[in-house]
């Protein structure tokens, strides 16, 4: 029979008493830790990831005042609240296990204990732990996901052949557990595709977490995807998980991975190929179970080459590409966004039921939506807003001062490049927006952090 994936540790100043719950306990848990003395738990608790402590309530002789075991009590559950404490005590000082019971030890054992008590004991405070740090886990997710909430596009449409395409690869890969590498201009709902491939894998009942790396700060990385302990750092004033330990059992959800710099890429690398992860300030190890899907907008094959990306990694995050298309190339999807859209924005925005001018409509079906979707969405809002009485005009939509069907026609441009497209964009948004790089990061569809990052990055 395999053994419970479980740290056990045993405190005790009686040497047999170590021993027969050592040798008990190893029978059914992976790692049984034993110690005579207390003052030993900061430098445990430091190193090894513990579940269970079977602690005695006295350490000295001929003192059996439980007082000891109180303030061992106490100290654990400053360091970890979620750790188990079962009090190990003699007959007499039942009266006192009762009262730490009230103070959060989750059970008491008399010695000499029978040994089916012990192991049934621990069993239902494994089951506790587990429980404890699930709610810790869910918590931190709802957060999380309310923040996304705003983000959200609604469902994903499409019914042309590019789309049909690509949920046919969509539907092979999903049963698989395999990274997956999504490639695509901003806009084009790459999060949607990653969120349909994880709700039909046989980890869709599991958490999907989503986080965009291109907002991320150095010194943000490892705190915000490994989480972080309880002093780490000036603000953190209680241990808190990260996005790793968030998805565990379901899809974790890395975007925007281009944007990583190289020495964050290392750092990424390695917990990907160990699938384990350490808290910032803490120096213990914690294994992972979850699916990678990746996303990107930029060449990475060409920034391996340029050594803006490392080859290990886009080896180890690729094993398969989706391309996703432009909306632009899925022009017979383009109606069902508008009336998508509309209806949306038409209940949001309380305005009954709103329609488009034939002019309007043929504004939107020509335009080369280099915003993809996520452009789309925006004009849309504006035009819903802008409206006066039951129809939507062309002039509401605003699409006049894009200037971007005719005047970057991307599609007719012999030699596509696309860092020169991109530049040209970001140039357009900023001079649009009259510098204002909130205002041009939200068009692009960038964080304004991502926005920077490119402007640095093409000296603009």
């Amino acid at each position: 029979m395999s053994k419970k994936d479980a740290t056990i540790l045993v405190i005790d100043d009686n040497e047999d008493i170590l021993i027969s719950a050592r040798l008990l306990l190893k029978q059914k848990f992976k790692e049984i830790l034993t110690t005579k003395d207390p003052n030993e738990l900061n430098v445990l608790l430091s190193r090894n990831n513990i579940d269970i402590i079977l602690l005695d309530m006295n350490f000295r002789v001929g003192i059996n005042d439980g007082k000891a075991g109180l303030y061992w009590l106490n100290h654990i559950h400053e360091i970890n609240k979620n750790i188990i404490v079962i009090l190990m005590t003699a007959y007499g000082e039942v009266s006192l296990a009762v009262d730490a019971m009230k103070k959060g030890a989750f059970d008491f054992l008399l010695k000499p204990w029978v040994n089916e008590k012990l192991i049934a004991t621990v069993t239902a405070g494994l089951a506790l732990k587990a429980s404890k740090d699930k709610v810790d886990a869910l918590e931190t997710s709802n957060q999380v996901l309310k923040k996304a909430i705003d983000h959200d596009m609604g469902p994903l449409i499409g019914q042309s052949e590019p789309m049909q395409a690509l949920m046919e690869v969509v539907k092979k890969v999903s049963i698989t557990d395999a990274e997956i590498l999504l490639l695509g201009e901003n806009g084009t709902g790459k999060h949607h595709i990653a969120k349909l491939i994880h709700q039909h894998s046989k980890r869709g009942s599991e958490p999907f977490i989503h986080v965009d790396l291109g907002s991320l700060s150095e010194t943000l990385f490892e705190s915000e995807l490994f989480g972080y302990k309880k002093g780490a750092f000036t603000d953190a004033k209680e241990d808190k998980i990260g996005r790793f330990e968030m998805a565990n059992g379901g899809t974790l959800f890395l975007d925007e991975i281009g944007n990583l710099p190289l020495n964050l890429q290392a750092k990424l690398l390695t917990v990907l190929q160990e699938k384990k992860i350490v808290r910032l300030g803490e120096g213990i190890q914690r294994s992972v179970d979850v699916r990678l899907i990746f996303a990107t907008n930029a060449p990475l094959k060409q920034w391996v080459n340029d050594g803006k990306f490392r080859q290990d990694l886009l080896f180890r995050i690729n094993t398969i590409e989706i391309e996703i298309p432009p909306l632009r190339h899925r022009s017979d999807d383009i109606p069902l966004f508008i009336d998508h859209f509309l209806k949306q924005f038409s209940l949001k925005y309380k305005k009954g039921d709103l329609n488009i001018s034939p002019e309007a409509k043929a504004t939107l079906m020509s335009h080369s939506w280099p915003g993809n979707i996520r452009e789309m969405q925006h004009i849309m809002e504006r035009g819903v807003i802008m409206s006066n009485g039951a129809e939507i005009k062309q002039s509401d939509f605003n699409l006049s001062l894009q200037e971007t069907p005719n005047a970057i026609n991307i599609d007719d441009k012999d030699n596509l490049n696309l860092q020169e497209i991109e530049i040209m964009l970001i140039q357009k948004a900023i001079a649009k927006h009259q510098g204002n790089i909130s205002k041009a990061a939200k068009e692009l569809g960038l964080t304004r952090a991502a926005l920077y990052r490119r402007m640095e990055k093409f000296n603009l």
